[in-house]
């Protein structure tokens, strides 16, 4: 399967009118990503609570702008969340990730998402560079 981009990814696309626009800035220096934005009620699950699919999407792409600081084509392998409390609706978050190992082609990363100073979420994961030849 060839891996491309069409600016549409519904976390991160510009070109996306329906998704988030979130837009993380990646630090080359430490292998870092930070976004920050506010999720709209068209995301809630429960009343004026962010849906936990959407949480985990911003997390994961958290994870994969991360990796960006050493390349530019990743893929998740792996992923594991942990949901500490509520991300309330129409708040502003900021979305944080590390890359915390490089091997190779696998990256472990470590990323959380953050309302009003406390980590509501946190997360891990696995990443792949993705090969030249299947981009």
């Amino acid at each position: 399967m060839e891996i491309s981009d069409d600016l549409h990814c519904f976390v991160c696309g510009p070109e996306n009118p329906r998704g988030l626009g979130a837009s993380f800035h990646v630090n080359r220096e430490n292998g870092t990503a930070a976004c920050t934005l506010t999720i709209p009620r068209d995301f809630q699950g429960w009343r004026n609570v962010i849906h936990g699919g959407i949480i985990a999407s911003l997390l994961d792409e958290a994870a994969i702008y991360a990796c960006k600081a050493f390349g530019e084509h990743f893929v998740t392998a792996e992923f594991t969340v942990r949901y500490k409390h509520p991300v309330p609706a129409g708040e502003m978050v900021t979305i944080k990730a590390e890359v915390t190992e490089r091997r190779r082609k696998l990256y472990r990363v470590r990323s959380h998402l953050e309302c009003a100073g406390v980590v509501c979420a946190e997360a891990e994961a696995k990443i792949f560079s993705v090969p030249e030849e299947s981009r």
